[in-house]
């Protein structure tokens, strides 16, 4: 049988099934949960010992004449400054008048203090008795 020629007598059409296929979504709820937060705060001490650095001035009368002025100089924790005046003799000379002493003292001063701390948790909870189909 061609495509242009009718069936005949000998020859029968089957008529053959065709299936067709129809896909969809749709939501469905299977459960709930509720997340929430828990702050929680918690105590701590802090003991530390806090440094701190102050400087005492000392004024040394040494009432001496010296021939030039004196170098700044260091022994130990003291700096020593001299401080010279002019005084007027027959001749002029210097006279060591005072030394001023800076000398660094070291202290450490006991510290406490009550620092609040607070901590964060997410708490997830499951709801089954909501569940809607």
């Amino acid at each position: 049988m061609t495509k242009d020629s009718a069936p005949s007598d000998k020859e029968k059409i089957l008529p053959l099934l065709e299936e067709t296929l129809d896909v969809s979504r749709r939501e469905v709820t299977t459960g709930r949960v509720r997340v929430s937060t828990e702050t929680h705060e918690r105590t701590e001490s802090i003991d530390e010992m806090l440094s701190q650095a102050r400087v005492e001035v000392d004024h040394v009368e040494i009432n001496e004449y010296v021939d030039e002025m004196p170098d700044t100089r260091q022994e130990g924790d003291t700096t020593i400054i001299p401080v010279v005046e002019e005084v007027l003799v027959v001749e002029r000379r210097l006279r060591l008048k005072e030394e001023v002493h800076v000398r660094r003292v070291h202290d450490q001063t006991p510290w406490h203090e009550e620092v609040t701390l607070r901590e964060q948790r997410a708490v997830v909870t499951r709801q089954d008795d909501d569940v809607t189909e």
